[in-house]
């Protein structure tokens, strides 16, 4: 007697469903897919804001927004890039009510650096640093660095994403870059 062959059943993805849930008013659907993004939507918060108090605002604000208007996802990409989307935009929205400008043109113009290519004579290879003290060195530098910096390197944004959320030029968004690449390195 053949013993018969099993397939595995892969678990299906329960974000669809729990989104479904979540539009019917399901409160524990909410609370569920809170659970499920909230430290990964709070890494990026922090990131952003700088401030872990901050960034639990910024979370909690984007997760009532995302849930009040989740009738607008379409589902033409994942609900967690979706809500990833909303957290940036909340995050950048804070950093402009500080009324801090996110670049500044005095420093653009006050800031002698010189135009080289991106890495150029660096061994990024060579660099072993300790991962919490580059978590540190990120988060002192200015405002318009780090954020420019965590979009682009921890975010996956280009620089014309960039400078579309920051409602700044793509050029600007590459040297700010730049820049914090610079300013991180010379802190480490």
């Amino acid at each position: 007697m053949a013993i018969p062959r099993l397939t595995p059943i892969l678990p299906l993805d329960p974000v669809p469903d729990l989104v479904a849930r979540c539009l019917l008013g399901d409160r524990r659907a909410q609370y569920d897919l809170y659970k499920r993004y909230a430290k990964a939507m709070y890494n990026v918060c922090k990131r952003i804001v700088g401030h872990d108090a901050e960034a639990e605002d910024v979370l909690q604000d984007a997760f009532v927004d995302a849930f009040g208007n989740l009738h607008r996802f379409r589902g033409e990409s994942t609900f967690g890039a979706w809500l990833k989307q909303i957290v940036v935009n909340r995050a950048v929205g804070c950093l402009r009510t500080r009324r801090l400008p996110l670049v500044s043109t005095e420093t653009l113009d006050n800031e002698n650096f010189d135009r080289a290519e991106e890495g150029e004579g660096i061994d990024e290879a060579q660099m072993q640093w300790d991962v919490e003290r580059v978590r540190q060195a990120v988060a002192r530098l200015p405002d318009g660095y780090r954020v420019v910096l965590t979009l682009y390197l921890f975010d996956g944004y280009d620089h014309d994403e960039i400078g579309q959320i920051l409602s700044i030029s793509e050029s600007t968004s590459r040297s700010q870059y730049l820049r914090a690449k610079r300013k991180l390195i010379s802190e480490l």
